[in-house]
């Protein structure tokens, strides 16, 4: 029986999730399955990948294959290198506690590398909310003023007081004087 570390899909049409399960290699996909260990969820960002990573490497070690898809998975969370250093203990070219301290390095650094990937997208994401908010109200305060223009009546020229003349006033004489 050759056995899959492989996805099985459930979730609606166009928002797929996926459980990570081993399974038999001649069972249908969504199918029949030995063991869930994970969920899978493409739709975040970063995705989301969720899973036992103990059993994922004792299924490893057992002789089980994973899909691509899957593989990827294992490496990113450190599930093969965990088996390339345990198969170096096996075969003597490294102590256990050798390899347990490169696991916990390389965890640490990976890590720390996802979560200031998380921090940058959330900080991405609240700066665009920011610069949208200042578009708007900006946008807001113009629409406001020509409301406020709109509605305010044009000023009017007052009547000139007795003994100052205007300039229309003040070229109409000079004519008339011209003319006369």
């Amino acid at each position: 029986m050759a056995v899959k570390i492989r996805l099985a899909r459930r979730g609606r049409k166009k928002a797929a999730q996926f459980d990570i399960v081993v399974a038999d290699s001649r069972a249908p996909r969504d199918g029949r399955f030995i063991e869930k260990i994970g969920t899978y969820d493409p739709n975040t960002n970063p995705a989301s990948i969720n899973f036992d990573g103990e059993k994922a490497f004792d299924w490893i070690m057992k002789g089980a294959q994973p899909t691509d898809t899957v593989r990827a998975m294992l490496s990113y969370r450190g599930v093969l290198y965990r088996k390339h250093l345990q198969l170096g203990v096996i075969k003597g070219a490294i102590a256990q506690d050798v390899a347990d301290q490169r696991y916990a390095d390389w965890k640490e650094q990976k890590d720390a590398k996802i979560e200031g990937k998380r921090t940058t997208i959330g900080t991405a994401k609240e700066e665009a909310r920011k610069s949208a908010l200042a578009a708007e109200s900006k946008v807001k305060e113009a629409r406001a003023e020509a409301i406020r223009k709109k509605n305010t009546p044009a000023p009017t020229e007052a009547p000139a007081a007795e003994g100052e003349t205007t300039e229309a006033e003040a070229t109409a004489e000079t004519t008339d004087e011209a003319g006369a």
